[in-house]
């Protein structure tokens, strides 16, 4: 992990890069640490073994992101350690944008949504749980 200069709110995609989100779920968090790409994006990424990084919150990130001769392309093990700092939960999502994308990197800055809402929020909004439901009309 390296520091970087970035912002570390929420940014809007450019709208002009390749992107692709995914909800975390058990198998891409402890114990297993198994990040599967969507097929969508396969077209657009190298079909052979590259050096990736993730940008987030400030920091980098170095993992390999296997693309040679599998079905399913993915991150190697590294994963885990964004995973693990970024404390990634079931729940919640990941939009990785697709910064550089060539046969000596991949560079992707992520961006984390956390699923959960704090307590002092879910009885303030309307909608935020079946006690206070959202009513459209």
């Amino acid at each position: 992990m390296v520091a970087v200069q970035q912002d570390d709110e929420i940014q809007p995609l450019s709208g002009k890069k390749p992107f692709f989100h995914t909800m975390v779920c058990p198998s891409q968090i402890k114990p297993k640490y198994t990040m599967f790409l969507p097929v969508k994006i396969y077209s657009i990424l190298p079909s052979e073994d590259v050096p990736a990084v993730l940008m987030c919150r400030g920091k980098e990130w170095g993992m390999v992101y296997y693309g040679n001769g599998l079905k399913r392309k993915r991150f190697n093990v590294q994963w885990r350690h964004f995973a693990d700092d970024n404390a990634l939960k079931v729940g919640d999502a990941c939009v990785f944008e697709l910064m550089v994308c060539t046969k000596e990197v991949l560079k992707f800055r992520v961006q984390i949504l956390r699923g959960d809402i704090p307590l002092i929020l879910q009885y303030r909004v309307p909608g935020a749980n079946s006690d206070h439901p959202l009513v459209i009309e």
